[in-house]
């Protein structure tokens, strides 16, 4: 059989480390080995011939050892044009259908600047929050209006007080679509008029992300609808969506508004140590990729499982230097209370966007000031 003209070999790889998860050496090498071809070729290796296929399409072996009695790392290389610049086809490779065997996991991944350059990335990043809410050099500030069930003329109050506290984003909740008691269009025009006149009254610029996750044939109706009414952004689930839907909201010159990316329905990726994805890769690096402004995260000591270690690491992929590919905001969230922002504080330093929802309005019955202490609150830890 023919194969490929040697003329698209130019020899650049990245690489993927997995965490390998078995009884022996040898058993380990052996999945390590197996990952190498059914992440690419997905033939045995016998009908692989020796060039082009056999010594650069298949994945490579850079290197291989044992971390613990049952834990091993593999380094694994694929060439960069196997990913055909495509963000559906890189994810194939990093995991693909090593994702249906229980003892894999990615640890890391390193992209070379020519596979990062072939993707835009995040539109706005750290940079474009910064100067879209005019806050140099502090934590950002957000909050979620909720619960799922409120009418429209609920959410609309609860909105403007919000944005009359001061808040910097206020996003939807995740589980407010397009319910015939909340529908989408009636619900975001409504909300950005509201935040917009409050914003007025205070010369303040808070932003409003109405959740555009939907079916995909009323995908861009519902972000240019946002646009329309003067959202300040957008909240999408790429769990949901898909990571390469995300990428085209961020990558499309239409819309031109920052992404906050949502976790739900992601969580299995990384809930098991010894299967699926790293946090830090997952949050941090493919949001990133995926054109991701800011990435939501359940923050530890929370309601969630997710170790400080854990958000650690997602903050550090976030905010990691990657030539070629803007910085992002973590937003740790999932039963943020008053109580920890000084120690969150040492854990996230500046670049990060606090999202509390539940203890915000429980602080007492006036929202505004609620809001108002949330930011002297955290004013009080920068000046510290």
């Amino acid at each position: 059989m023919d194969t490929i003209d040697t003329k698209w070999i130019h020899g650049e790889r990245f690489n993927v480390t997995y965490r390998i998860t078995a009884a022996d050496n040898k058993i380990a090498q052996q999945i390590a080995e197996n990952i190498c071809i059914e992440q690419t070729v997905e033939v045995p290796r016998s009908l692989i011939p020796a060039a082009p296929i056999g010594n650069w399409i298949i994945g490579n072996i850079e290197q291989f050892t044992q971390q613990a009695t049952d834990t091993y790392q593999a380094i694994i290389s694929y060439p960069v044009e196997l990913a055909a610049g495509e963000l559906p086809q890189l994810l194939n490779i990093i995991l693909g259908n090593s994702s249906l065997i229980p003892s894999i996991r990615v640890d890391n991944v390193t992209l070379p600047p020519k596979l990062v350059a072939q993707f835009k990335g995040p539109r706005f990043g750290v940079a474009g929050w910064r100067k879209l809410l005019e806050a140099k050099s502090r934590p950002l500030l957000a909050t979620a209006i909720k619960p799922v069930g409120l009418s429209i003329k609920s959410l609309v109050r609860l909105a403007y007080e919000m944005t009359l506290g001061g808040m910097d984003i206020i996003k939807d909740d995740h589980g407010l679509t397009n319910q015939p008691f909340g529908l989408y269009a009636e619900r975001v025009t409504q909300v950005c008029a509201a935040v917009k006149r409050a914003n007025m009254d205070t010369g303040g610029n808070t932003l409003y992300l109405p959740n555009i996750t939907g079916p995909i044939e009323q995908l861009w109706e519902r972000a240019k609808l946002a646009k329309q009414e003067g959202a300040g952004g957008l909240l999408v689930a790429p769990g949901l969506l898909g990571f390469d839907t995300m990428r085209a909201l961020a990558d499309d010159d239409t819309l031109a508004l920052p992404i906050m990316a949502h976790p739900t329905f992601v969580g299995a990726f990384v809930a098991n140590p010894s299967h699926g994805i790293s946090h830090g890769i997952l949050f941090g690096l493919l949001a990133r990729l995926a054109g991701a402004d800011a990435t939501i995260f359940t923050n530890y000591g929370g309601r969630f499982a997710f170790s400080i270690e854990d958000c650690v690491s997602i903050a550090t992929s976030c905010l990691e230097p990657i030539t070629g590919l803007k910085t992002i905001l973590p937003v740790p969230a999932g039963g943020m209370t008053f109580e920890r922002i000084p120690n969150l504080h040492q854990t996230y330093g500046l670049d990060v966007i606090y999202l509390i929802g539940g203890a915000l309005v429980e602080h007492s019955p006036d929202l505004v000031a609620n809001c108002r202490f949330f930011r002297e609150l955290v004013q009080q830890q920068v000046a510290q």
